[in-house]
Protein backbone atom coordinates (compact mmCIF):
# COMPACT_ATOMS: atom_id res chain seq x y z
CA UNK A 1 0.00 0.00 0.00
CA UNK A 2 1.39 3.65 -0.93
CA UNK A 3 2.56 5.78 1.71
CA UNK A 4 -0.19 8.28 1.20
CA UNK A 5 -3.11 6.07 1.68
CA UNK A 6 -1.49 4.51 5.03
CA UNK A 7 -1.21 7.77 5.85
CA UNK A 8 -4.50 8.93 5.27
CA UNK A 9 -6.18 5.43 6.70
CA UNK A 10 -4.19 5.89 10.34
CA UNK A 11 -5.17 9.53 10.27
CA UNK A 12 -9.08 8.71 9.58
CA UNK A 13 -9.35 5.48 11.90
CA UNK A 14 -7.84 7.75 14.79
CA UNK A 15 -9.98 10.33 13.89
CA UNK A 16 -13.17 8.27 13.86
CA UNK A 17 -12.02 7.11 17.05
CA UNK A 18 -11.94 10.15 18.85
CA UNK A 19 -15.06 11.69 17.31
CA UNK A 20 -16.63 9.38 20.09
CA UNK A 21 -14.64 11.60 22.60
CA UNK A 22 -14.85 14.86 21.08
CA UNK A 23 -14.83 17.39 23.53
CA UNK A 24 -18.58 19.63 22.86
CA UNK A 25 -19.83 23.07 24.79
CA UNK A 26 -23.30 21.88 26.88
CA UNK A 27 -26.02 24.27 25.40
CA UNK A 28 -29.51 25.38 27.05
CA UNK A 29 -31.79 22.43 26.35
CA UNK A 30 -35.08 22.89 25.22
CA UNK A 31 -36.66 21.99 28.41
CA UNK A 32 -38.54 25.16 30.19
CA UNK A 33 -40.84 24.83 33.79
CA UNK A 34 -42.70 27.50 35.44
CA UNK A 35 -43.95 30.60 33.87
CA UNK A 36 -43.72 30.00 29.65
CA UNK A 37 -44.05 33.57 28.58
CA UNK A 38 -40.71 34.38 31.32
CA UNK A 39 -39.18 31.20 30.16
CA UNK A 40 -39.32 32.50 25.87
CA UNK A 41 -38.21 35.90 27.35
CA UNK A 42 -35.20 34.69 28.90
CA UNK A 43 -34.67 32.59 26.25
CA UNK A 44 -35.23 35.74 23.91
CA UNK A 45 -32.40 37.29 26.52
CA UNK A 46 -29.92 34.55 25.84
CA UNK A 47 -29.15 34.58 22.38
CA UNK A 48 -26.46 32.13 22.14
CA UNK A 49 -27.40 28.81 24.34
CA UNK A 50 -23.49 27.47 24.24
CA UNK A 51 -21.94 27.44 27.45
CA UNK A 52 -25.11 27.24 29.45
CA UNK A 53 -26.87 23.85 30.23
CA UNK A 54 -29.70 25.05 32.61
CA UNK A 55 -31.22 28.36 34.17
CA UNK A 56 -33.55 29.50 36.84
CA UNK A 57 -34.93 32.75 36.63
CA UNK A 58 -37.46 35.04 38.50
CA UNK A 59 -38.45 38.57 37.34
CA UNK A 60 -40.13 40.63 40.50
CA UNK A 61 -42.36 43.67 39.14
CA UNK A 62 -44.33 45.39 42.13
CA UNK A 63 -46.23 42.48 43.37
CA UNK A 64 -45.88 40.31 41.06
CA UNK A 65 -43.40 37.81 40.89
CA UNK A 66 -42.57 35.41 37.62
CA UNK A 67 -40.37 32.56 38.02
CA UNK A 68 -39.31 30.20 35.45
CA UNK A 69 -36.45 27.08 34.49
CA UNK A 70 -34.98 26.20 31.25
CA UNK A 71 -32.94 23.53 30.52
CA UNK A 72 -31.68 20.43 32.68
CA UNK A 73 -29.76 20.02 35.80
CA UNK A 74 -27.01 17.88 34.77
CA UNK A 75 -26.23 16.08 31.70
CA UNK A 76 -29.23 14.25 30.65
CA UNK A 77 -30.84 15.09 34.21
CA UNK A 78 -33.96 16.18 35.01
CA UNK A 79 -35.43 19.65 33.79
CA UNK A 80 -34.54 23.03 36.30
CA UNK A 81 -37.23 24.21 37.91
CA UNK A 82 -37.83 27.47 39.77
CA UNK A 83 -37.04 25.91 42.93
CA UNK A 84 -33.85 23.84 42.17
CA UNK A 85 -30.94 24.93 44.12
CA UNK A 86 -27.79 26.05 43.03
CA UNK A 87 -24.41 27.35 43.99
CA UNK A 88 -24.90 31.52 44.45
CA UNK A 89 -21.40 32.04 45.28
CA UNK A 90 -20.63 35.81 46.14
CA UNK A 91 -24.69 36.92 46.19
CA UNK A 92 -23.85 35.60 49.66
CA UNK A 93 -21.70 38.59 50.28
CA UNK A 94 -24.66 40.98 50.30
CA UNK A 95 -26.74 38.75 53.27
CA UNK A 96 -23.74 39.30 55.60
CA UNK A 97 -23.90 42.51 54.65
CA UNK A 98 -27.14 43.05 56.08
CA UNK A 99 -26.65 40.99 58.90
CA UNK A 100 -23.70 43.93 59.59
CA UNK A 101 -26.88 46.79 58.66
CA UNK A 102 -29.32 44.64 61.36
CA UNK A 103 -26.49 44.42 64.45
CA UNK A 104 -25.55 48.52 63.58
CA UNK A 105 -29.25 49.44 64.02
CA UNK A 106 -29.67 47.40 67.04
CA UNK A 107 -26.40 48.49 68.83
CA UNK A 108 -25.06 45.64 68.80
CA UNK A 109 -22.19 46.83 67.14
CA UNK A 110 -20.95 49.80 64.94
CA UNK A 111 -19.90 49.70 61.80
CA UNK A 112 -16.36 51.62 62.80
CA UNK A 113 -15.88 48.88 65.34
CA UNK A 114 -12.35 47.38 64.83
CA UNK A 115 -12.55 44.02 64.13
CA UNK A 116 -10.03 42.97 66.59
CA UNK A 117 -12.48 44.33 69.11
CA UNK A 118 -15.17 42.32 67.76
CA UNK A 119 -13.54 39.14 66.84
CA UNK A 120 -11.51 37.86 69.69
CA UNK A 121 -7.71 36.20 68.30
CA UNK A 122 -8.02 38.45 65.54
CA UNK A 123 -4.27 40.38 65.96
CA UNK A 124 -2.26 42.42 63.88
CA UNK A 125 -2.67 45.14 61.70
CA UNK A 126 -5.58 43.33 60.35
CA UNK A 127 -7.16 43.35 63.93
CA UNK A 128 -7.33 47.14 63.01
CA UNK A 129 -9.42 47.42 59.99
CA UNK A 130 -13.12 48.16 60.71
CA UNK A 131 -16.80 46.48 59.97
CA UNK A 132 -17.48 48.55 57.98
CA UNK A 133 -14.45 48.68 55.35
CA UNK A 134 -14.32 44.54 55.94
CA UNK A 135 -18.44 44.84 54.18
CA UNK A 136 -17.33 47.29 51.29
CA UNK A 137 -13.63 45.63 50.06
CA UNK A 138 -11.94 48.54 51.79
CA UNK A 139 -9.93 46.55 54.23
CA UNK A 140 -6.87 46.34 51.85
CA UNK A 141 -6.42 42.70 52.86
CA UNK A 142 -5.95 40.62 49.99
CA UNK A 143 -8.61 38.74 48.12
CA UNK A 144 -7.61 35.24 49.75
CA UNK A 145 -5.79 33.92 52.70
CA UNK A 146 -3.18 32.37 51.37
CA UNK A 147 -1.14 31.29 53.91
CA UNK A 148 1.35 29.11 52.66
CA UNK A 149 2.90 27.78 49.83
CA UNK A 150 0.75 24.89 49.55
CA UNK A 151 -2.26 26.75 49.52
CA UNK A 152 -0.86 28.34 46.93
CA UNK A 153 -0.51 25.81 44.93
CA UNK A 154 -4.08 24.14 46.10
CA UNK A 155 -5.96 27.46 45.03
CA UNK A 156 -4.14 26.84 41.34
CA UNK A 157 -5.06 23.10 41.49
CA UNK A 158 -8.30 23.56 41.99
CA UNK A 159 -9.01 25.89 39.29
CA UNK A 160 -7.35 23.53 37.10
CA UNK A 161 -9.21 20.74 37.90
CA UNK A 162 -12.66 22.71 38.65
CA UNK A 163 -12.11 21.01 42.25
CA UNK A 164 -12.78 23.13 45.60
CA UNK A 165 -10.85 25.94 45.96
CA UNK A 166 -11.71 26.07 49.58
CA UNK A 167 -11.19 22.43 51.03
CA UNK A 168 -9.07 22.83 54.52
CA UNK A 169 -9.97 26.45 55.32
CA UNK A 170 -12.03 26.30 58.36
CA UNK A 171 -12.91 29.27 61.01
CA UNK A 172 -10.14 28.35 63.26
CA UNK A 173 -7.50 28.77 60.08
CA UNK A 174 -9.33 32.14 58.66
CA UNK A 175 -8.98 34.02 62.03
CA UNK A 176 -5.10 32.74 62.03
CA UNK A 177 -4.37 33.83 58.92
CA UNK A 178 -5.77 36.94 59.72
CA UNK A 179 -2.96 37.57 62.28
CA UNK A 180 0.03 37.23 59.76
CA UNK A 181 -2.03 39.68 57.19
CA UNK A 182 -1.07 43.16 56.10
CA UNK A 183 -3.57 45.40 54.53
CA UNK A 184 -2.58 47.40 52.28
CA UNK A 185 -3.96 50.69 50.46
CA UNK A 186 -7.25 50.72 53.12
CA UNK A 187 -10.24 52.58 51.90
CA UNK A 188 -9.67 51.81 47.90
CA UNK A 189 -12.08 49.47 47.25
CA UNK A 190 -9.99 46.07 46.32
CA UNK A 191 -12.52 42.81 46.43
CA UNK A 192 -11.64 40.70 49.39
CA UNK A 193 -13.35 37.27 49.71
CA UNK A 194 -11.18 36.86 53.07
CA UNK A 195 -12.24 40.37 54.21
CA UNK A 196 -16.03 39.46 53.93
CA UNK A 197 -15.23 35.83 56.02
CA UNK A 198 -13.58 38.01 58.64
CA UNK A 199 -16.76 40.24 58.63
CA UNK A 200 -18.98 37.11 58.84
CA UNK A 201 -17.23 35.51 61.62
CA UNK A 202 -16.83 38.99 63.65
CA UNK A 203 -20.89 39.34 63.90
CA UNK A 204 -21.52 35.60 64.17
CA UNK A 205 -18.95 36.16 67.39
CA UNK A 206 -20.79 39.14 68.19
CA UNK A 207 -24.14 36.87 68.31
CA UNK A 208 -22.69 33.80 69.82
CA UNK A 209 -23.84 31.85 66.76
CA UNK A 210 -21.48 30.33 64.23
CA UNK A 211 -21.97 31.92 60.77
CA UNK A 212 -24.96 29.54 59.20
CA UNK A 213 -27.22 30.38 62.63
CA UNK A 214 -26.93 33.77 62.10
CA UNK A 215 -28.09 34.08 59.26
CA UNK A 216 -31.18 31.60 59.02
CA UNK A 217 -32.16 33.63 62.23
CA UNK A 218 -31.77 37.22 61.21
CA UNK A 219 -32.22 37.04 57.45
CA UNK A 220 -33.38 33.75 55.46
CA UNK A 221 -36.30 32.90 58.19
CA UNK A 222 -37.69 36.51 58.63
CA UNK A 223 -38.23 36.33 54.64
CA UNK A 224 -39.21 32.89 54.56
CA UNK A 225 -36.29 31.43 52.50
CA UNK A 226 -36.44 27.97 53.60
CA UNK A 227 -34.64 26.97 50.34
CA UNK A 228 -31.53 29.03 51.07
CA UNK A 229 -28.48 26.91 53.16
CA UNK A 230 -24.94 27.38 53.82
CA UNK A 231 -23.32 23.61 53.45
CA UNK A 232 -20.43 23.43 55.37
CA UNK A 233 -19.17 19.96 54.08
CA UNK A 234 -20.43 17.00 51.57
CA UNK A 235 -23.77 16.27 53.82
CA UNK A 236 -24.81 19.72 54.11
CA UNK A 237 -25.80 19.64 50.18
CA UNK A 238 -29.02 20.39 49.07
CA UNK A 239 -31.22 17.49 47.82
CA UNK A 240 -32.23 17.88 43.48
CA UNK A 241 -29.56 20.46 43.30
CA UNK A 242 -28.37 21.77 39.41
CA UNK A 243 -24.70 20.00 38.95
CA UNK A 244 -22.51 22.79 38.11
CA UNK A 245 -19.83 22.40 35.22
CA UNK A 246 -17.46 24.85 33.43
CA UNK A 247 -18.86 26.34 30.62
CA UNK A 248 -16.58 23.92 28.39
CA UNK A 249 -18.49 21.21 29.77
CA UNK A 250 -15.84 19.56 32.47
CA UNK A 251 -17.54 18.74 35.98
CA UNK A 252 -17.07 21.14 38.84
CA UNK A 253 -17.14 20.46 42.07
CA UNK A 254 -19.11 21.80 44.93
CA UNK A 255 -17.24 24.64 46.58
CA UNK A 256 -17.12 23.53 50.85
CA UNK A 257 -15.71 25.38 53.42
CA UNK A 258 -17.12 27.12 56.64
CA UNK A 259 -14.15 29.72 57.13
CA UNK A 260 -15.52 31.13 53.96
CA UNK A 261 -18.85 30.85 54.06
CA UNK A 262 -19.97 34.50 54.63
CA UNK A 263 -18.07 35.31 51.49
CA UNK A 264 -20.21 32.66 49.25
CA UNK A 265 -18.92 29.52 49.93
CA UNK A 266 -21.29 26.84 50.22
CA UNK A 267 -24.09 29.25 49.43
CA UNK A 268 -27.14 27.23 48.00
CA UNK A 269 -30.27 29.26 46.79
CA UNK A 270 -33.00 29.02 44.58
CA UNK A 271 -34.59 31.56 42.22
CA UNK A 272 -37.96 31.18 44.13
CA UNK A 273 -35.85 32.43 47.57
CA UNK A 274 -33.80 35.54 45.90
CA UNK A 275 -36.78 36.59 44.32
CA UNK A 276 -38.11 36.71 48.20
CA UNK A 277 -35.12 38.82 48.86
CA UNK A 278 -35.17 41.09 46.02
CA UNK A 279 -39.17 42.05 46.20
CA UNK A 280 -37.89 42.24 50.25
CA UNK A 281 -35.11 44.64 49.39
CA UNK A 282 -37.38 46.55 46.95
CA UNK A 283 -40.07 47.51 49.72
CA UNK A 284 -37.26 48.14 51.93
CA UNK A 285 -38.57 45.42 54.56
CA UNK A 286 -36.02 43.25 54.33
CA UNK A 287 -34.16 42.41 57.60
CA UNK A 288 -30.40 45.09 56.96
CA UNK A 289 -32.13 46.75 54.22
CA UNK A 290 -30.18 49.74 54.47
CA UNK A 291 -27.24 47.85 53.89
CA UNK A 292 -27.39 49.00 50.12
CA UNK A 293 -27.75 51.80 50.73
CA UNK A 294 -24.48 53.22 48.58
CA UNK A 295 -22.00 54.83 50.82
CA UNK A 296 -18.31 54.71 49.04
CA UNK A 297 -16.79 55.03 45.59
CA UNK A 298 -15.89 52.12 43.98
CA UNK A 299 -14.87 53.28 40.46
CA UNK A 300 -16.87 53.00 37.05
CA UNK A 301 -19.87 54.64 38.47
CA UNK A 302 -19.82 52.20 40.62
CA UNK A 303 -20.78 53.02 44.61
CA UNK A 304 -20.69 49.77 47.38
CA UNK A 305 -22.72 49.74 50.67
CA UNK A 306 -22.55 47.11 52.93
CA UNK A 307 -22.08 43.98 50.31
CA UNK A 308 -24.39 45.66 47.50
CA UNK A 309 -22.89 47.49 44.58
CA UNK A 310 -25.06 50.27 43.03
CA UNK A 311 -24.21 50.91 39.34
CA UNK A 312 -25.24 54.00 37.12
CA UNK A 313 -26.42 53.16 33.85
CA UNK A 314 -27.27 56.27 31.90
CA UNK A 315 -30.31 57.90 33.70
CA UNK A 316 -30.72 54.15 35.63
CA UNK A 317 -29.28 52.80 38.70
CA UNK A 318 -29.06 49.06 39.42
CA UNK A 319 -28.47 47.53 42.60
CA UNK A 320 -26.25 44.38 42.07
CA UNK A 321 -24.60 41.69 43.22
CA UNK A 322 -23.17 38.44 41.29
CA UNK A 323 -21.60 35.28 42.29
CA UNK A 324 -19.39 32.82 40.64
CA UNK A 325 -17.93 29.38 41.73
CA UNK A 326 -16.18 26.63 40.34
CA UNK A 327 -19.06 25.48 38.02
CA UNK A 328 -22.03 28.37 38.56
CA UNK A 329 -22.91 31.78 37.76
CA UNK A 330 -25.31 33.74 39.72
CA UNK A 331 -26.80 37.68 39.26
CA UNK A 332 -29.32 39.52 41.47
CA UNK A 333 -30.11 42.91 40.17
CA UNK A 334 -32.74 45.72 41.17
CA UNK A 335 -34.01 48.81 39.90
CA UNK A 336 -35.88 50.92 42.48
CA UNK A 337 -37.15 53.39 40.45
CA UNK A 338 -38.80 51.33 37.91
CA UNK A 339 -39.80 48.77 41.11
CA UNK A 340 -38.31 45.46 38.94
CA UNK A 341 -36.10 43.24 40.01
CA UNK A 342 -34.19 39.96 38.63
CA UNK A 343 -32.52 37.01 39.47
CA UNK A 344 -30.74 34.59 36.74
CA UNK A 345 -29.06 31.11 38.56
CA UNK A 346 -27.03 29.02 35.89
CA UNK A 347 -25.24 25.75 36.59
CA UNK A 348 -22.29 26.25 34.37
CA UNK A 349 -19.38 28.80 34.14
CA UNK A 350 -20.66 31.48 31.42
CA UNK A 351 -21.45 35.10 32.85
CA UNK A 352 -25.08 35.26 33.43
CA UNK A 353 -24.48 38.93 34.33
CA UNK A 354 -25.53 40.16 30.64
CA UNK A 355 -28.83 37.99 31.07
CA UNK A 356 -29.78 40.08 33.98
CA UNK A 357 -29.34 42.87 32.77
CA UNK A 358 -31.32 42.20 29.52
CA UNK A 359 -34.18 41.30 31.75
CA UNK A 360 -33.78 44.36 33.33
CA UNK A 361 -34.10 46.25 30.01
CA UNK A 362 -30.33 47.84 30.53
CA UNK A 363 -28.79 48.80 27.39
CA UNK A 364 -25.03 48.76 28.58
CA UNK A 365 -21.74 47.53 27.39
CA UNK A 366 -21.94 45.35 30.34
CA UNK A 367 -25.13 43.21 28.88
CA UNK A 368 -22.69 43.23 25.77
CA UNK A 369 -20.84 39.39 25.96
CA UNK A 370 -17.43 38.74 25.34
CA UNK A 371 -14.59 36.28 25.60
CA UNK A 372 -13.25 37.05 28.34
CA UNK A 373 -9.02 36.54 28.77
CA UNK A 374 -9.78 33.49 30.77
CA UNK A 375 -11.83 31.94 27.36
CA UNK A 376 -8.72 33.18 25.19
CA UNK A 377 -6.19 31.66 27.12
CA UNK A 378 -8.59 28.45 27.40
CA UNK A 379 -8.62 28.70 23.55
CA UNK A 380 -4.89 28.87 23.34
CA UNK A 381 -4.56 25.53 25.31
CA UNK A 382 -6.91 24.24 23.40
CA UNK A 383 -5.19 24.70 19.98
CA UNK A 384 -1.70 24.35 21.57
CA UNK A 385 -2.11 20.97 22.86
CA UNK A 386 -4.81 19.34 20.46
CA UNK A 387 -1.39 20.04 17.77
CA UNK A 388 1.24 20.04 19.48
CA UNK A 389 1.84 16.31 20.43
CA UNK A 390 0.98 14.94 16.73
CA UNK A 391 3.38 17.86 15.33
CA UNK A 392 6.31 16.70 17.22
CA UNK A 393 6.05 13.03 16.96
CA UNK A 394 5.78 13.76 13.03
CA UNK A 395 8.86 15.43 13.51
CA UNK A 396 11.01 12.55 15.58
CA UNK A 397 9.57 9.91 13.49
CA UNK A 398 11.04 11.71 10.26
CA UNK A 399 14.01 12.49 11.51
CA UNK A 400 15.11 9.83 13.72
CA UNK A 401 16.64 10.00 16.38
CA UNK A 402 16.00 6.58 19.04
CA UNK A 403 13.76 3.91 20.02
CA UNK A 404 13.01 6.25 23.45
CA UNK A 405 12.85 9.53 22.07
CA UNK A 406 10.32 8.00 19.73
CA UNK A 407 8.64 6.42 22.77
CA UNK A 408 8.06 9.83 24.54
CA UNK A 409 7.07 11.62 21.43
CA UNK A 410 4.30 8.83 21.06
CA UNK A 411 3.43 9.13 24.61
CA UNK A 412 3.03 12.77 25.07
CA UNK A 413 0.90 12.77 21.75
CA UNK A 414 -1.54 10.85 23.45
CA UNK A 415 -1.16 13.15 26.41
CA UNK A 416 -1.33 16.55 24.70
CA UNK A 417 -4.27 15.18 23.33
CA UNK A 418 -6.00 14.48 26.93
CA UNK A 419 -4.95 18.00 28.04
CA UNK A 420 -6.46 19.81 25.30
CA UNK A 421 -9.50 17.86 26.10
CA UNK A 422 -9.78 18.46 29.86
CA UNK A 423 -7.97 22.21 30.16
CA UNK A 424 -9.07 23.42 26.71
CA UNK A 425 -12.47 25.86 26.35
CA UNK A 426 -14.19 24.50 23.82
CA UNK A 427 -17.40 27.08 23.77
CA UNK A 428 -14.45 28.87 21.96
CA UNK A 429 -13.11 26.43 19.99
CA UNK A 430 -14.72 24.39 17.93
CA UNK A 431 -14.85 20.73 19.20
CA UNK A 432 -14.27 19.25 15.99
CA UNK A 433 -10.73 20.39 15.67
CA UNK A 434 -9.71 17.77 18.57
CA UNK A 435 -10.57 15.06 16.51
CA UNK A 436 -7.90 16.24 13.78
CA UNK A 437 -5.41 16.53 16.23
CA UNK A 438 -5.90 12.69 16.81
CA UNK A 439 -5.44 12.07 13.22
CA UNK A 440 -2.31 14.27 12.98
CA UNK A 441 -1.09 12.11 15.57
CA UNK A 442 -2.70 8.84 13.67
CA UNK A 443 -0.88 9.78 10.57
CA UNK A 444 2.48 10.47 12.63
CA UNK A 445 2.32 6.82 14.17
CA UNK A 446 3.06 4.85 10.65
CA UNK A 447 6.51 7.07 10.21
CA UNK A 448 7.21 6.15 13.40
CA UNK A 449 6.55 2.37 13.23
CA UNK A 450 8.49 2.20 9.87
CA UNK A 451 11.46 3.70 11.54
CA UNK A 452 11.46 1.75 15.20
CA UNK A 453 13.75 -1.23 13.77
CA UNK A 454 16.15 1.03 12.61
CA UNK A 455 16.48 3.15 15.71
CA UNK A 456 19.17 2.46 18.54
CA UNK A 457 17.59 2.59 21.99
CA UNK A 458 19.24 5.64 22.55
CA UNK A 459 21.06 8.23 20.74
CA UNK A 460 23.61 10.95 22.03
CA UNK A 461 25.86 11.74 24.52
CA UNK A 462 25.85 11.76 27.44
CA UNK A 463 23.98 8.54 27.94
CA UNK A 464 23.08 9.92 31.61
CA UNK A 465 21.57 12.77 30.33
CA UNK A 466 20.11 11.23 27.66
CA UNK A 467 18.30 8.66 30.45
CA UNK A 468 17.73 11.48 32.96
CA UNK A 469 15.75 13.40 30.31
CA UNK A 470 13.26 10.48 29.40
CA UNK A 471 12.70 9.66 33.00
CA UNK A 472 11.66 13.59 33.68
CA UNK A 473 9.51 13.21 30.43
CA UNK A 474 8.04 10.13 32.26
CA UNK A 475 7.37 11.65 35.47
CA UNK A 476 5.80 15.17 34.15
CA UNK A 477 3.68 12.82 31.74
CA UNK A 478 2.37 11.01 34.90
CA UNK A 479 1.38 14.13 36.24
CA UNK A 480 -0.32 15.23 33.20
CA UNK A 481 -2.53 12.22 33.26
CA UNK A 482 -3.30 12.90 37.12
CA UNK A 483 -4.26 16.46 35.64
CA UNK A 484 -6.48 14.57 33.00
CA UNK A 485 -8.24 12.14 35.57
CA UNK A 486 -8.55 14.12 37.86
Amino acid sequence: MRTPIVLATAGLVAAAAATVLMPVAPHLGPERTGDPDLAATVRAAVGDTEGLRGLAVAVIEGDRVRVAGLGDRAPGGPAVEPGTPFEIGSIAKPLTGMLLARQAASGAVGPDDRLAAVLPGVTGPAGEVTLAELASHRSGLPRLALDSPGAMISTWWAAVTAGNAYAGYDVERIVAAAGSADPDERGTVSYSNFGAALLGRALAARAGADYPELLRRDVLDPLGMAGTQVATDAGDLPPGRAEGSTDAGRGADPWLGAGYAPAGVGVWSTAEDLARLTAAMLAGTAPGADAATPRFDAGDDRRIGYGWFTSRHGDREIVWHNGGTGGFRAYLGFDRAADRGVVVLGNTTRDVDPIGLRLLDVRSDAADESTGLDGWIGAALALAFTFLGGLSLWSTARRGTDRVTLLSDATWAVVFLGLAHRLGDWSVVPGWLWPLGAALAGAAVVPAVRRWRGLPLVAGAPLWRRWTGAALSAVFAALAVVVIVA
